[in-house]
């Protein structure tokens, strides 16, 4: 396998062994940085992307191994090979090489051929590294769209009950904890299989790829979620919205439906698709719980149906998006001024 060139911190006090070495690296190919100081070294090391540190013990001020301790603490992921360059033979002073971060450790004067085999076999761990590192990006690559994909509803993109159930814990944890106003709603299509009855399947999935578009649209802030709960029904998550303001919400929802019809051949209720849903607002206590605020906007939900059906309903106010509408000012103003 070819060989790549690196480029080489050399770090050692004496200008004549600086030369030399460098001399015998650039005829290999490989480019260096020299530094006579640990902390010339440091700033070097810091400004320049460095494969290679090679690296003498004793110098004056901090020495090879303070540097080399310096340097396994600046590097952060990205592991960089250091062989110490010594005089000192001793077992200890090997012991020390390593304890500080050396991965090598050769006995000067320095053998040209056993400096280019040390060469050849940290430029081995290097593309080892370089292809660990490449393995391991591919796989949390890989992992965030298997966990994007395992929250997503492949027809509508929206997120599905998996995502909705994880986020909709999460907005509880969190409008417990800074004692804001969490409103969820839950809606359905109105007579949907008469829809996919009389229209077909193929039809319906392109209606619940329009809604899923117009409840995007709506759901505009960073921090509120919408999800297809299943089938025909979606789920919407608001933290940080009162009472008045999910009816307010819901007001728009139904004008913009309204702004975008699809025909519905069949619905006792209009000619066109229209919703139904059902709301529940609180602000969020150690007794709230996730599967209670569900049991709420379902049961709001069954209510704008029994109601009529293309409407809202509120079990926090006691009224519909229609009821909402028709409220004289000062009722609405008293309603925003609740949670």
């Amino acid at each position: 396998m070819q060989s790549h060139p690196m480029n080489i911190l050399l770090v050692d006090d004496q200008p004549s062994v600086r030369l030399h070495l460098a001399q015998q690296l650039r005829m290999k190919g490989h480019t260096t940085l020299e530094a006579e100081s640990a902390d010339q070294a440091l700033q070097l090391f810091g400004e320049h992307k460095v494969d290679l540190v090679l690296l003498d013990v004793i110098m004056p001020g901090n020495d090879g191994y303070w540097l080399a301790r310096q340097l396994r603490e600046r590097e952060g992921s990205r592991w960089t090979p250091i062989i110490f360059l010594s005089a000192l033979d001793k077992e200890i002073d090997l012991w020390r090489g390593i304890q500080a971060g050396g991965d090598d450790y050769l006995i000067k004067p320095i053998s040209p051929v056993v400096l280019s085999a040390k060469l050849h076999a940290m430029q081995r761990l290097i593309r080892m590294r370089n292809q660990l590192m490449r393995t391991s990006e591919e796989l949390h690559i890989a992992n965030q769209r298997l966990t994007h994909i395992s929250v997503q509803d492949q027809l509508t993109k929206l997120g599905n009950r998996r995502g909705f159930d994880d986020r909709l814990h999460e907005a509880v944890r969190q409008c417990r904890r800074d004692q804001h106003a969490l409103t969820l709603i839950l809606c359905d299509v109105d007579h949907f299989k008469r829809y996919n009855d009389t229209l077909g399947h193929v039809q319906g999935d392109r209606c619940l790829e329009h809604i899923g578009r117009i409840l995007s649209t709506v759901c505009r802030r960073p921090m509120d979620y919408v999800a297809r709960y299943g089938g025909e029904e979606f789920g919407m998550i608001l933290p940080n919205t009162s009472r008045s303001g999910a009816m307010t919400f819901a007001r728009a929802l139904l004008q913009l439906m309204g702004n975008q019809p699809m025909p519905h051949p069949d619905s006792p209720v209009s000619n066109v698709v229209t919703i139904s849903g059902g709301i529940t607002t609180v602000v969020p206590d150690d007794d709230t719980n996730v599967q209670h605020l569900l049991m709420r906007a379902d049961e709001a939900l069954y209510s704008a149906k029994a109601q009529g059906r293309n409407r809202f309903f509120s079990f926090e106010m006691q009224m519909d998006t229609f009821e909402h509408l028709m409220a004289p000012p000062a009722a609405t103003l008293t309603a925003q001024a609740t949670p």
